[in-house]
């Protein structure tokens, strides 16, 4: 086990042991290293640390050789979000996709697979899976990252995800509690309200987090979000009603609750990341998840000098920080070594490397002409494309062009957005089948009328939803493949094409 370095006091050991902070680069520079040292615990990866696997298993060992215990977290919930494949897209469909499909037994396999992935690379907390039911259909922030609108469903589908990916010795954190999917703001950018009552939460929001709690979820990530009925003052990481009487208290839940990124509008805007963070461990959270944005030494150094000074002038109570770094201390002995008595193929059997791409297949749901012929001869791809949520990133791939350009040499794509985008999609294909991919058409009218305007014009167009399959399918062919991860595409592309 590490030695603290000489004159790190318990407080404020104590301090740095409850931040997960991020930094930038794919090595781990000194400051990091020296905090370790000092009592940090957690690390946080973003796809800006990762060039490939070889590089992130040297990373997280050169974070060991400083901690040997230390919780090395990800974002990796596969699909739409991935950190581990942040240049490619993923081999993995996301929880969207999943639920379409609707069996327990291949989110499992999915997740221990992913799981394996991240434990053979050192990563041993990956911030999943989102147990929210999107039950908003103009959600802009959960969207496929919800394995759907109904709460049994996604019950037993984070049960299963919490299941698999912990069998591989990675500890989960379920999320966005008490559940982010009845929004339609994003709470990267302003703080989300929720006017559901008592029973309506009750039922839909916080079944999928009773099931991932009976399954023995490690970790639970608070939401920045205002839920009136729970309590009308403070968004839910800061409020001790939501975490410690209704997570703790209610729900029975014992393990270790992650805040959302605090450097998020919806709590920063208003109280600053440190209140906020004060706050956050007043009302009972543990660890305060910091980086995404905000990734230097500066921030963890305020935050620790923030939390200590709390304590010091009576607004946080020591022994809350001191429950708090206690937790996180004991997270850590569990990746390191307790994680080893649940790993391993789950119920015995072989998980499938390729099961990414099993799962993509099966989720796709194909409508339109019973006598559509695949092409033959490479199209244009029309990708009618939104604005990426900040969640998702926009440095991650998305579609199904490359794929088809794999299959069919010679395929073309370009992007197009606004009220002009089917009429100029038309003069880039020119004689030239049309693939048109859109996301979440739904909630962009602009992309509604292009495809009014394609179809007008091209009634042999394909059309493939690679978001919520909210509108009605049309086409002389309709692919939704309920994500749009690489291995999405690769699914699309290859009925398209006709790939046996």
């Amino acid at each position: 086990m590490t030695t603290l370095a000489s004159g790190t006091d318990t407080l404020t050991r104590d301090a740095l042991t409850v931040l997960q902070p991020g930094f930038p680069g794919t090595t781990a520079p000194d400051w990091l290293l020296r905090r370790l040292g000092e009592g940090l615990a957690s690390v946080g990866l973003f796809g800006r640390n990762i060039a490939s696997p070889g590089q992130l298993s040297a990373l997280t060992a050169r974070l060991r050789a400083e901690r040997d215990d230390v919780l090395v977290a990800i974002d990796e919930e596969g699909g739409d979000v991935t950190r581990l494949e942040v240049r490619t897209g993923s081999s993995f469909p996301g929880n969207h996709a999943l639920g379409a499909v609707d069996d327990v037994s291949l989110t499992l396999e999915v997740a221990a697979e992913l799981g394996r992935r991240l434990a053979a690379c050192g990563v041993n907390l990956n911030w999943a899976p989102s147990a929210d039911v999107n039950s908003n259909a103009a959600n802009p922030v959960i969207g496929v990252r919800s394995f759907g609108a109904d709460p049994a469903l996604v019950a037993r589908h984070t049960a299963a995800y919490v299941t698999g990916l912990q069998s591989a010795g990675v500890a989960a954190c379920t999320k966005h509690f008490p559940g982010h999917g009845d929004t339609a703001v994003d709470s990267h950018h302003a703080l989300p309200r929720i006017d559901a009552d008592p029973a309506v939460l009750a039922e839909r929001e916080l079944t999928p987090f009773r099931a991932a709690i009976a399954a023995g979820t490690r970790a639970v990530m608070s939401a920045h979000i205002l839920v009136p009925a729970l309590d009308p003052a403070h968004p839910a990481t800061l409020s001790p009603r939501v975490l410690t009487a209704l997570l703790r208290d209610e729900l029975g839940y014992d393990g270790l609750i992650v805040t959302d990124g605090m450097e998020m509008q919806a709590v920063a805007a208003t109280y600053g990341i440190e209140r906020g963070s004060v706050l956050a461990i007043a009302a009972g959270a543990d660890a305060i998840c910091v980086g995404g944005g905000l990734a230097d030494d500066e921030t963890v150094c305020r935050l620790r000098d923030a939390l200590v000074t709390a304590v010091r002038t009576g607004d946080l109570a020591e022994e809350r920080l001191a429950d708090a770094a206690r937790r996180v201390r004991a997270l850590a002995r569990w990746t390191a070594t307790g994680a080893t008595a649940g790993t391993g193929s789950p119920a015995g059997a072989a998980v499938r490397a390729d099961v990414g791409l099993i799962a993509a297949r099966r989720a796709l749901r194909l409508t339109g002409d019973e006598v559509f012929t695949p092409l033959t001869e490479p199209p244009y791809v029309a990708a009618l494309t939104p604005v990426a949520n900040i969640a998702v990133g926009d440095e991650t791939p998305w579609g199904m062009a490359a794929e088809l350009i794999r299959l069919l040499p010679g395929t073309e794509t370009g992007s197009f957005a606004g009220p002009d985008a089917g009429h100029a999609a038309l003069v880039a294909a020119g004689e030239r089948r049309i693939v048109a991919v859109v996301r979440d058409e739904h909630r962009h009218p602009w992309m509604t009328t292009a495809l009014d305007t394609l179809l007008a014009a091209r009634p042999d167009t394909v059309v493939v939803e690679m978001g919520v399959p909210q509108a009605p399918p049309r086409g002389a062919l309709h692919i939704a493949t309920h994500g749009a991860a690489r291995v999405c595409g690769r699914a699309a592309a290859e009925v398209v094409a006709l790939v046996p």
